[in-house]
C-alpha cells in the first residue's frame, strides 16, 4: 500500500463538476493498493495516518497528529501511484490491485480511519474521474508504504 500524505488548509473533490467531498484543515490522502496488499497492511497504514505529527504545535514544530487538532481527510484512490515508467514512456500498472480486491481494501482503510480513530473522510468513488483542488499547506507532503 502506499499513500501520498498531503498536509491542506483546505480541500475539495469533484464529479462531473459536483462537489462530492469537502474538508478544511487536514490532510488530502492519494491512496494506491497493490496486489499483495492485505488487512494488515490496511491497518498499519490507518494508524500511522492517524498518528502522523505533522500539525504544528504552541512552539510552531511539527508535533500534532490530526487527530489533536480536529483535522479531516479527504481520501481519494489513487491506482496510478503504482505506475511503474523506467521502460518507454507509457507506465505500466501491472503492480496496481485490480478493483475487486483494493475496493474494498481502500473502503477498510478509511472506514478504520472513521471508526477507529474518530477522524472526518470524505471521499470521491472509486473509479471516477475526479478533480481534486486543495491548498498544500506548508507545503506538507510525506508518502508511506507498507512494506509489500
Amino acid at each position: 500500500m502506499k499513500i501520498v500524505v498531503q498536509r491542506c488548509s483546505r480541500a475539495e473533490v469533484r464529479i462531473g463538476g459536483e462537489v462530492v467531498g469537502k474538508i478544511g484543515l487536514g490532510f488530502v490522502l492519494l491512496v494506491g493498493v497493490t496486489h499483495e496488499d492485505t488487512e494488515k497492511d490496511v491497518e498499519w497504514m490507518a494508524k500511522k495516518v492517524a498518528s502522523l505529527r505533522v500539525f504544528e504545535d504552541d512552539e510552531r514544530k511539527m508535533n500534532r497528529a490530526i487527530t489533536e487538532v480536529g483535522g479531516g481527510i479527504l481520501s481519494i484512490s489513487q491506482f496510478t501511484l503504482y505506475g511503474d515508467a523506467r521502460k518507454g514512456n507509457r507506465p505500466s500498472f501491472v503492480r496496481a490491485a485490480r478493483p475487486e480486491l483494493a475496493e474494498p481494501l481502500y473502503d477498510r482503510f478509511n472506514t478504520l480511519l472513521r471508526d477507529q480513530y474518530g477522524l472526518q473522510v470524505e471521499t470521491g468513488q472509486f473509479g471516477a474521474d475526479m478533480q481534486v483542488d486543495f491548498v498544500n499547506d506548508g507545503p506538507v507532503t510525506i508518502l508511506l508504504e507498507t512494506e509489500n
